[in-house]
């Protein structure tokens, strides 16, 4: 039982570390859509 468990703990270990690596060298692609906000002049002070 002992060495069952310190497999589970090795394998978690090496899961966390897997998908830090992915997330750390995963290149999320930005945003392709354009945003246009219509401001009211009643919101500036004058």
């Amino acid at each position: 039982m002992k060495n069952v468990s310190r497999v589970l703990l090795i394998v978690a270990a090496v899961a966390i570390a897997g998908l830090a690596v992915f997330l750390a060298t995963w290149d999320i692609p930005a945003p392709t859509s354009k945003v246009e906000k219509v401001i009211p002049d009643e919101r500036f002070p004058r």
